[in-house]
C-alpha cells in the first residue's frame, strides 16, 4: 500500500518532469548523439519488452520495442529513448509547424548559452537561430537533432549537480494547443504548474528561425510550483510549459493517423508519488486516466506503476510512480521507495551513485 503519513503535503504529489519519449529508428544510435550534444550519459534502465498495456495507442497490437532512459546527473528531466522493434516507425505526415497539436519541442538548459552556441555551430549541428530573448528576458535557441526534433537550449538557474556536460537534462516543454483557456486549468491544476511567467499575442520576434513563427502566435509560460517535493525532486529540477496557439490557420495533429512510439517526441512523463489520488483528481477534473498499469511492472531493472492520460487536445502524459530504482547495479544495489516518506527528498550523495553506471564514449 506505499508509505502513510500525517504529513502536510497532500497526495498526490508531482516531483517533476521525469522525462521525455523520443521515438527513434536506432536507439543506440540516437542515445549516442544525445549522450554527445545533451549529456545524457546516465542509464537508469534499458528494457526490451512487448508493449502489452498501451494497445489503445498501438491499433489493439502489442508491439515489440526497445527502450532506453538516460539522465544527465547536472539535474532535469531525462529521455526515454523508443525504438519498435516489430514494425518500421513513421515520421508525421506534415512539417511540424509552431502551434501543431502536441510537443512541439523540448526545453533543454545551459548555464552558459553562448558556449553551448557556439560548440554547435563548430560541430556543424542544425542551428536554427540567434541567439534571442524570450519575453521573461531570458537568452535561448534552437536547435534540431539529426532526426527531426526540435529542441530549445535556454538559460536556467535550477541545477542538481555540475560535470563537463555544457547542458543539463530537460527543463521544459513548448506544447500546442488548439485552445490555451482550455489548456491551462489541465496544465495549472493536474501538473502543478501554477505560475505564469508571461503570455503574448502576434508575431513572435524571438522565434525567429521556427517553422509556424511567421504567422500570429498566442503563447503562455508557466512555471512549476516551489512546493515540488518527493525522492527526485531536486534531480529533476524547476521545469517549465510553454503553451503556443496558432490563432489563424488550421492546426495538424502532429500524432494523427500514427501510434504511441512512432518517431518524435511520444510522451511527457512525471514522476509522480499518490497513483490513486492523482486517478481521482484527474477524473474530477475531467481528465481520466487512459491507461493504468494497475499493479508494479518492470521495466528491466526498475519498478513502478504508470499511467497516462490526455491533455484536451490529445496530447500524451504518462505518470509514474516509481517503486524501484537501481542505484548500483553492478553491485546489485537498488532502492526500494515504496515505504518511504512521500515528500522527502532523497540525499543528494545517494543519486549521485546513478553517476557510476556513467556511460563513457
Amino acid at each position: 500500500m506505499g508509505y502513510q503519513s500525517n504529513s502536510k503535503k497532500d497526495l498526490p504529489i508531482i516531483s517533476g518532469i521525469q522525462q521525455i519519449g523520443i521515438g527513434v529508428c536506432d536507439a543506440k544510435e540516437a542515445w549516442k548523439w544525445y549522450r554527445r550534444y545533451f549529456g545524457m550519459d546516465v542509464p537508469v534502465f534499458e528494457d526490451a519488452s512487448t508493449a502489452r498495456l498501451m494497445t489503445r495507442y498501438t491499433d489493439g497490437i502489442a508491439e515489440e520495442r526497445y527502450a532506453i532512459l538516460a539522465m544527465n546527473m547536472q539535474g532535469g528531466g531525462g529521455f526515454e529513448i523508443w525504438q519498435y522493434t516489430s514494425k518500421t516507425p513513421l515520421f508525421p505526415k506534415n512539417e511540424i509547424l509552431l502551434g501543431d497539436l502536441g510537443i512541439n519541442a523540448v526545453k533543454i538548459k545551459t548555464r552558459d548559452i553562448k558556449k553551448t552556441y557556439h560548440f554547435y555551430k563548430a560541430e556543424g549541428l542544425n542551428v536554427l537561430s540567434e541567439i534571442e530573448k524570450s519575453p521573461d528576458g531570458k537568452s535561448h535557441f534552437f536547435v534540431k537533432d539529426p532526426y527531426h526534433n526540435l529542441f530549445q537550449i535556454v538559460e536556467s538557474d535550477s541545477w542538481f549537480g555540475k560535470n563537463k556536460s555544457l547542458t543539463g537534462g530537460v527543463a521544459g516543454v513548448i506544447i500546442g494547443v488548439s485552445d490555451i483557456n482550455l489548456s491551462m486549468p489541465f496544465y495549472k491544476s493536474l501538473l502543478d504548474y501554477p505560475d505564469l511567467t508571461y503570455q503574448e499575442s502576434g508575431i513572435q520576434s524571438d522565434l525567429n528561425g521556427i517553422l509556424g513563427q511567421e504567422e500570429p502566435l498566442h503563447r503562455v509560460k508557466l512555471q512549476s510550483s516551489s512546493q515540488r517535493c518527493g525522492a527526485f525532486s531536486e534531480l529533476l529540477c524547476n521545469t517549465e510549459i510553454e503553451l503556443i496557439q496558432s490563432t489563424q490557420r488550421k492546426v495538424n495533429k502532429i500524432y494523427q493517423d500514427r501510434f504511441w512510439g512512432d518517431l518524435g517526441f511520444i510522451h511527457i512523463c512525471f514522476d509522480i508519488v499518490g497513483m490513486v489520488d492523482l486517478e481521482k483528481k484527474a477524473s474530477t477534473l475531467g481528465f481520466s486516466f487512459t491507461v493504468n498499469s494497475a499493479n508494479s511492472f518492470d521495466m528491466g531493472k526498475a519498478a513502478g506503476h504508470f499511467a497516462y492520460c490526455e491533455d484536451p487536445d490529445g496530447t500524451l502524459i504518462e505518470f509514474v510512480e516509481t517503486h524501484k530504482v537501481p542505484i548500483i547495479e553492478k553491485l546489485g544495489l537498488y532502492l526500494n521507495l515504496k515505504k518511504r516518506n512521500p515528500e522527502k527528498t532523497l540525499p543528494k550523495w545517494m543519486l549521485k551513485l546513478l553517476a557510476i553506471n556513467k556511460v563513457k564514449d
